[in-house]
């Protein structure tokens, strides 16, 4: 699927000055046709889980009260958690036992075929680590979507961190299992996740393995914190 620059600056929440200026400084992989920006589906899902390497957050909190409030978006990620669940000291001793596990939990909420989408997931480790650092991962495939007006993340804490194969070579604490319903609200979860996951102090709430409500609770707070910023804001 390519995206357009504008796509991209609302899938991510950024302005569009960001993005170019992003393209500009060759952060973000991008190519040109007629003489517009285009932007590859799995090369923008490939860049979010590996740019927070560099720092680069795809939200801003803290902004000014000119910003917009995110819209549809906003509550994404509670309502998402909401559908799923959190399941806590899931066993497993390696990475594809863990996901083993956990889907013959998950695959049942969802009505799904456990050994299909395991196969599925793994398939999409293969091909590169879903891991976001700092001890999270976002299990997902490309080649699923939920056939549902709703989209699913499920977080499931593993009994003991497990080897993930990130980037910053720590074990996996945490796992956010996304299923989305389309391919733009996908992309978007995943930015949420990987920016949920950048604080310490927000990695120390998901290390403590809280309950559902708790998640919810926190979660609920967190993006009511969220503001998008306009399209003359850039967010560096």
């Amino acid at each position: 699927m390519d995206l357009k620059l504008q796509d991209v600056a609302e899938l991510l929440d950024v302005s569009e000055g960001t993005v170019t200026r992003w393209i500009a400084d060759g952060k973000i992989p991008y190519y040109r046709l007629n003489q517009q920006y285009r932007f590859n589906r799995s090369e923008i899902e490939n860049w979010v889980l590996s740019c927070k390497q560099e720092g680069m957050a795809p939200f801003d909190e803290e902004g000014d009260s000119s910003k917009e409030r995110l819209g549809m978006h906003q509550f994404g990620l509670y309502r998402a958690i909401h559908k799923g669940g959190v399941y806590r000291d899931v066993p497993g001793d390696t990475k594809e036992e863990v996901i083993q596990n956990a889907m013959r939990l998950i695959a049942k909420d969802l009505h799904l075929d456990a050994e299909v989408i395991t196969d599925l997931l793994l398939d999409r480790e293969r091909l590169m680590p879903t891991a976001l650092s700092n001890g999270v991962g976002v299990p997902h495939t490309r080649d699923f979507l939920l056939q549902e007006a709703y989209d699913v993340v499920t977080i499931v804490l593993p009994k003991k961190p497990i080897e993930y194969g990130a980037l910053d070579g720590k074990p996996v604490h945490t796992l956010f299992f996304l299923f989305a319903c389309d391919d733009k609200r996908h992309l978007h979860l995943l930015a949420k996740l990987a920016h949920l996951s950048s604080k310490p102090e927000r990695l120390s709430f998901l290390h403590a393995h809280p309950t559902k409500p708790e998640v919810l609770e926190y979660v609920k707070n967190w993006e009511a914190g969220l503001k998008t910023p306009t399209r003359e804001h850039a967010l560096v």
